[in-house]
């Protein structure tokens, strides 16, 4: 069977660092394979999944270079997941409860006072087709839980299938998850809303899934699915579970994913190459280093590479991976942009400059410094002065630098920093930027000797 892999999104917020990774994950685990990628978006809550924040998504994707095969909507399936759970209730293996969360809370409560794990009792099986009724005419609308296979806790055994549920995870080994630990999970709400646990299996057995990466946070839920898989005749698919994001601090990073989106990345001015980069880097065995095509990080792409401890994510360091990206793009791949910016000077000027930017707005501020007014910094005015008096004549190249600042030394005895140093923040007002000599004959004789003289 053709791989396939899925990544599901809910469009009640922006896509941030800590679900760009899973997207990426799974993006190359496709292209890798040759496989197909969908774009599911998981849109059942109806009061805060909205269509602005479902095109939001799709922006984010197409900016990081994303492309999905397919696109599915779960609001547009509900049908589908009725069918799905009357088939459920029909085999037994779906059943109704009415308990309220408060009642539910109390009998928890009462479980762990007489020692005994706050695991759902299973009083909905034991309701009479009357009681039923009964708390219906209350007003009563029954949540509807799924019975796992696994020892009833008044003894007796659904089927034959063990407790134990295992698979061998793609990140993570051997994993084990004992379903005698478990309540029966509810499927769907009193409001006949299903949940994502429901929904999430009925859409891998209908998209054909064959593979699923997501964080590992969803572990137990695994457990859960591969018995629902199993109860509706389907075999799993393989699954991977990806450590999640912690901070630089060690922290996690929760409170502070919305300042973390790819909204805020491409406002920032990053490279959707760097994100990309650093999302299908962090937390594996490769070097964290960037890759200006997707196609060279689906080449070295490898689940096995990804730890199972948690990865750290820096903002620092992304940014710094920005600036190296930049530092290796030629100037075919970014003329458009920086004509967009205003930035001139053609490939000579970006391969003057590329070297000293963080983001590629940085090159309209050196453009301005070589081609606008500045307000210079004198720091010598008696060698910058005389410097002023030694500039020749133009047209100026690259060599212009080395003579001119020969004769500024022969004549004022300055020589490294003493001689160096004022002559750059006269120049450019900076401390540090682009090599001089490739700057210079931009800034011309005018600009040059005014800003010597103060």
């Amino acid at each position: 069977m053709k791989l396939s892999v899925r990544f599901a999104p809910s469009p009640t917020g922006r896509l941030h660092i800590g679900n760009i990774r899973t997207a990426v994950l799974n993006y190359l685990l496709a292209r890798k394979a040759g496989g197909t990628f969908l774009l599911r978006l998981d849109d059942t809550d109806r009061e805060r999944s909205t269509e602005e924040f479902a095109e939001g998504i799709r922006t984010d994707l197409r900016w990081l270079g994303l492309a999905w095969d397919r696109e599915e909507r779960q609001s547009a399936r509900f049908a589908r997941y009725t069918e799905v759970a009357d088939a459920l209730k029909a085999s037994g293996r779906l059943y109704a409860c009415y308990e309220s969360e408060d009642e539910l809370d109390k009998k928890r409560k009462r479980q762990l006072a007489r020692g005994l794990p706050p695991i759902y009792d299973r009083a909905g099986l034991k309701l009479t087709g009357d009681e039923k009724a009964s708390l219906e005419a209350e007003g009563r609308r029954p949540h509807w839980r799924f019975r796992l296979p696994n020892t009833d806790p008044a003894g007796g055994l659904l089927a034959p299938e063990p407790t134990i549920v295992s698979w061998n995870d793609l990140v993570r080994g051997d994993q084990t998850v004992d379903l005698g630990s478990l309540s029966d999970p509810v499927l769907i709400r009193e409001d006949a809303t299903p949940l994502y646990t429901f929904t999430s299996v009925v859409d891998d057995v209908d998209f054909a899934i064959t593979h699923v990466v997501r964080g590992e946070d969803h572990v137990t839920n695994t457990g859960v699915q591969i018995a629902i898989f199993e109860a509706l005749g389907a075999a799993p698919p393989a699954f991977g579970h990806h450590s999640l994001l912690i901070g630089a601090d060690g922290h996690a990073l929760s409170k502070r994913l919305g300042t973390l989106s790819v909204e805020t990345f491409r406002s920032d001015g990053l490279e959707p190459m760097a994100v990309v980069s650093h999302a299908s880097l962090l937390g594996t065995s490769d070097a964290i280093e960037p890759h200006r095509h997707i196609e060279e990080l689906a080449e070295l792409f490898d689940l096995a590479k990804v730890s199972t401890a948690p990865a750290r994510f820096d903002p620092a360091e992304l940014r710094t991976l920005n600036a190296k990206l930049l530092h290796k793009e030629p100037y075919e791949d970014v003329a458009e942009r920086l004509a967009a910016l205003g930035v001139g000077g053609g490939a000579t000027f970006w391969e003057a400059v590329r070297g000293n930017v963080g983001v590629l707005a940085e090159a309209r501020d050196w453009w301005d410094i070589a081609t606008s007014d500045i307000d210079p910094v004198i720091e010598n005015a008696e060698l910058t002065a005389r410097a002023a008096d030694l500039l020749p004549p133009e047209p100026w190249d690259a060599g212009t630098w080395g003579a001119w600042t020969a004769e500024v030394g022969k004549a004022t005895g300055a020589k490294g920093r003493a001689l160096f140093h004022p002559l750059r923040l006269a120049l450019t007002g900076r401390d540090s930027g682009p090599e001089l000599k490739a700057l210079l004959p931009f800034i011309g004789h005018p600009r040059a000797a005014s800003r010597l003289r103060g």
